[in-house]
């Protein structure tokens, strides 16, 4: 029962002091943290895009492949998907399907040329987000897509859409990456590239499939911010990154929760933490420059302690110290 009772705390622990500290600087600041079904709305959405940008970050950096592509497969399969979509005067799901398998084939395209280029991840990355902001800016001649005027596509962002993709997402991960025989191969080759290899396990297809599986969530992602602002807005020479970067923070805390319960469940978690901090943010009217450097002070903390948790754990209880000199 003491063992349950820590995991539970452990798990629990980051999310709630976040929310604690939230509602207390939203309270000094004369304002409501949750003030209306907005509030809630922009917090559900922000807490199931950045867990499925985790997702896809995570997959591939814990193999030891850097991704900067992210960004740009969730421009260019929502430019897709929308295009074609409303061209053809398809429904609103269909655009989202549209979306996952553009998602999944320009994914799987990255990975195919890292694996035949056989160079650093991090240097194909680079080359294939210019390659696919580029290509999105010449689909839609530079002026991006819009479809503000499209209800059937703009009243899609509900706060139960968001929930489901939520709990979709995470049991898709969860099963594809515990439970499969592909999520096996995935983490023999994470733990042990060389053993795993010699054993049959394939690792080309593998790297390829993680990459589609990447590029599909973040064709999910791509819908999200399509059909919640109306607009699809153009970005070049690396503009598309700074999504990737939405995701550090929460893998870290992830990395930690999933100590005391599962690392999908802590992605889940860190993205519900930073959704807490974004809410903050817009609740305070805090400016966008302040945004960046408090985030990432937030994200060089959390690192620090990381990097000294046995110390301050040993400061703080000296149970460690002891066994550790005995």
């Amino acid at each position: 029962m003491k063992n349950n009772l820590k995991r539970v705390a452990g798990t629990i622990a980051i999310p709630v002091i976040a929310f604690v500290i939230c509602q207390i600087l939203c309270t000094a600041g004369g304002v409501s943290y949750f003030a209306n079904a907005f509030c809630w709305k922009v917090f559900v959405r922000a807490s199931a895009s950045v867990m499925l940008t985790t997702f896809a970050l995570s997959m591939n950096l814990n193999s030891g492949r850097f991704d900067f592509s992210l960004g740009a497969i969730s421009l260019l399969s929502s430019v897709i998907s929308a295009q074609i979509c409303i061209s053809a005067g398809l429904p609103v799901w269909a655009m989202l399907a549209v979306s996952i398998a553009a998602g999944f084939v320009l994914g799987a395209v990255s990975g195919a040329v890292y694996v035949a280029l056989r160079l650093p991840a991090i240097i194909v990355s680079l080359g294939v987000t210019l390659f696919y902001e580029g290509l999105a800016y010449v689909v839609t001649g530079g002026y991006g897509v819009s479809f503000v005027t499209n209800t059937e596509y703009t009243s899609v962002g509900t706060i139960p859409f968001y929930l489901a993709v939520i709990v979709v997402g995470l049991v898709f991960v969860y099963v594809v990456f515990d439970l499969s025989r592909f999520g096996y191969d995935h983490k023999a080759l994470m733990y042990g590239q060389k053993i795993s290899v010699n054993t049959g396990i394939k690792e080309i297809p593998n790297a390829i499939i993680t990459y589609g599986i990447a590029g599909m969530l973040m064709g999910v992602v791509g819908f999200i911010s399509a059909t919640n602002n109306g607009t699809i807005q153009m970005s070049l020479n690396f503009g598309s990154i700074s999504v990737m970067f939405t995701a550090f923070f929460p893998m870290f805390v992830g990395g930690f929760i999933g100590r005391f319960s599962n690392d999908k469940l802590g992605y889940l978690l860190g993205a519900v933490t930073s959704a807490f901090v974004s809410l903050l943010y817009s609740r305070l009217s805090v400016d966008s420059s302040i945004q960046q450097i408090v985030t990432a002070l937030i994200l060089v903390g959390f690192v620090i302690f990381l990097s000294n948790e046995y110390k301050i754990t040993t400061f703080f209880t000296g149970r460690r110290a002891e066994r550790a000199g005995a």
